[in-house]
């Protein structure tokens, strides 16, 4: 089995013939029907497929027979031309379509009767013009793209009534792909890199997305190197060179400024009042702030603040706690706030520092990291997380420059520990941070009031729309601008809704430490009458490209929150990987309130194509090993 596409799950049956959607015509279109019945002034009742309506004849023709029909109107009523005599019941599908092809001067050829078989197998109308700007599709197809693939592409752009533009027919096909989007990426890249008309400032900026889709951990490297060189200048024992290498590492990025010195580059010089105390710094600036009388009301706040933070241990709390407590019983004054401030702020620089490790992958509940809080702790202006986020690439980008060997030493030591810290969480988060660089949906996103509109703005994807604006880019630079363009169109055109059955396809080229990887995310799930998902029904297919275990496709159903997982792969030694896992699978989705069925190692059928059945079927058998649990 060759992954190169798939088949939406949703939307593979034939909307048209549905018994429950009426079949809607338009002036122009041809369909294969049966007269079922006749009535007076020339109405007749036509089925096509499972459906039947009632409509108007140009002339009278007899019931039973089968005719391709032209719709000539619809209102106030559907008006149909006879294209074609009175089909035999014994003509071949194939002498049909000569008919039909003879009868409307259409072109003889191998990919017009295909096409035509196509559409009158499915019994979904289409219109002459429609006809021959598919035929010209398939007679164009490139290399590795199958007329079964493009019959099918053409056919939902029918029935979803997508307008019959190349552009939609490309970004569709595109985006049926389970390979090739890693490829993509690094072409555009390298195309980048080396190109000079552009303006430097949107070079560079594209240059930031993708380092960011190609280094999805980046971040948290970056995060450790951050606690590491701050507890090196928090720490009495370590030498003046390491103090001096740190500080200078942190001026080179941009977080601590030029004028900072050993001695004052933890000072708060400024008292801000009427902060939300969120970040840690925040905190600290509450606190100098805070006016004497009102004391009282700051520990509330302090105690409060401390007891909801979870990225900090209950031991850390319990010490906060008692230096408020310490606080508190003083006589208040502004000299004794200070001091207050400067120990509060020591005691959280030294918590959060020692937790990056431990919460690298976690979010508090105003949905900041440890980073964001370290860095509000030491810097007066008040930054965003994605603003966060692209100091600390540049400090790991720095880190990795440097000659100075502390700083090697210890960015080779982050990016140690952030390997072994991989877990669901990290691959959630891989997942999240490479779809949000991407920017996908952000022509959804920007309808929403508290979106973060500069943090928009620096998604590739609107980046890519800025790009191909420009009117000094080069022939190759656009094409491959376009490509990428296209893919991330087609995710979108993929995705769906037809009623209560919701499709999302999402492509995503991940890479771990130097390992490359494409990887398609096809969920199919319904929605309940209020709105929401239905969490006990779903199927979730994965297709990756790995180096290591080559092609693998993981097909997850959920039946009333009981779930079976199929691994497809060509590999037989996989069994004795999945072994050990099968327990910890168990226990994660028991604690979500799902029951494990089963995990079935399977190989791949050498007739069977990459194309999945409706999440409604129960899926085949194939040899290979069950592991029951």
């Amino acid at each position: 089995m060759t992954a190169t596409s798939f088949n939406p799950i949703q939307l593979q049956q034939n909307a048209i013939t549905s018994t429950n959607q009426p079949l809607a015509l338009k002036q122009g279109q041809v369909f294969h029907g049966t007269i079922k019945q006749l009535y007076p002034d020339q109405m007749a009742e036509i089925q096509v497929g499972n459906q039947k309506f009632i409509a108007k004849l140009e002339v009278p023709l007899k019931a039973g027979d089968a005719h391709f029909f032209q719709v000539t109107g619809t209102n106030p009523q559907t008006e149909l031309k006879i294209v074609t005599g009175p089909m035999a019941q014994a003509a071949t599908p194939s002498q049909q379509i000569n008919q039909l092809l003879e009868s409307m001067n259409l072109p003889k050829s191998a990919e017009m009767q295909q096409l035509l078989g196509h559409f009158m197998k499915a019994q979904l109308p289409i219109s002459k013009e429609q006809m021959l700007q598919a035929e010209m599709w398939l007679k164009a197809l490139p290399e590795g793209i199958s007329k079964v693939d493009a019959l099918q592409t053409i056919q939902k752009m029918i029935e979803l009534k997508m307008p019959m533009t190349n552009d939609v027919f490309q970004a569709l096909m595109s985006g049926q792909k389970t390979s090739g989007m890693t490829t993509i990426m690094d072409n555009f890249a390298q195309l980048l890199a080396k190109d000079t008309a552009l303006s430097e400032s949107l070079r560079q900026n594209l240059m930031q997305q993708i380092q960011a889709i190609a280094k999805p951990f980046e971040v948290e490297t970056g995060s450790v190197v951050l606690a590491r060189v701050l507890q090196s200048l928090t720490n009495s024992a370590a030498t003046m060179s390491e103090k001096m290498q740190a500080l200078s590492i942190l001026k080179e990025s941009g977080i601590l400024p030029q004028q900072a010195t050993l001695q004052n580059w933890s000072n708060m010089n400024e008292a801000k009042a009427f902060q939300p105390m969120q970040q840690a710094g925040q905190v600290i600036q509450t606190i100098l702030a805070t006016r004497p009388e009102n004391a009282s009301q700051l520990v509330e706040q302090l105690k409060s603040w401390t007891g909801s933070q979870n990225l900090l241990t209950n031991e850390q709390k319990q010490q906060i706690n008692q230096l408020v407590d310490r606080f508190n019983q003083l006589p208040v004054t502004k000299q004794t706030l200070e001091v207050f401030a400067k120990q509060m702020q020591d005691q959280l620089l030294k918590a959060f520092t020692q937790n990056t490790a431990d919460r690298l992958f976690t979010q508090d509940a105003h949905a900041l990291s440890v980073k964001d809080h370290l860095l509000s702790l030491f810097r007066q202006e008040a930054n965003s997380p994605s603003q966060n986020e692209a100091f600390m690439r540049n400090l790991v980008k720095n880190s990795i420059d440097s000659s100075q060997p502390f700083i090697q030493q210890v960015v080779t030591q982050a990016d140690a520990l952030v390997q072994n810290s991989m877990d669901s969480k990290a691959m959630e988060h891989a997942l999240k941070t490479v779809l949000k660089n991407l920017g996908i949906s952000y022509e959804a996103t920007l309808g929403n009031k508290s979106a973060d509109l500069h943090m928009i703005a620096h998604q590739l994807k609107p980046q890519l729309h800025t790009l191909l604006q420009e009117t000094n880019i080069t022939p190759q630079m656009k094409e491959a601008a376009e490509m990428l363009m296209t893919r991330m169109n087609g995710m979108q055109l993929s995705s769906g809704e037809n009623g209560h059955q919701h499709q999302l396809i999402m492509q995503v080229p991940l890479e771990f430490f130097g390992k490359k990887m494409d990887a398609t995310l096809q969920w199919n799930g319904r929605m309940k009458d209020n709105g929401k998902i239905d969490a006990n029904y779903a199927r979730v297919l994965f297709y990756l490209q790995m180096a290591s275990m080559q092609e693998t496709v993981i097909d997850m159903q959920v039946q009333n929150r009981v779930v079976t997982v199929t691994v497809f792969n060509e590999n037989s030694e996989i069994q004795s990987l999945a072994e050990p896992l099968k327990a910890a699978l168990k226990i994660g989705l028991a604690e979500k309130n799902y029951q494990l069925s089963g995990v079935f190692i399977k190989q791949f059928d050498k007739g069977q194509t990459e194309k999945i059945s409706p999440v409604v079927e129960q899926q085949e058998e194939q040899s290979g090993v069950d592991i029951r649990v």
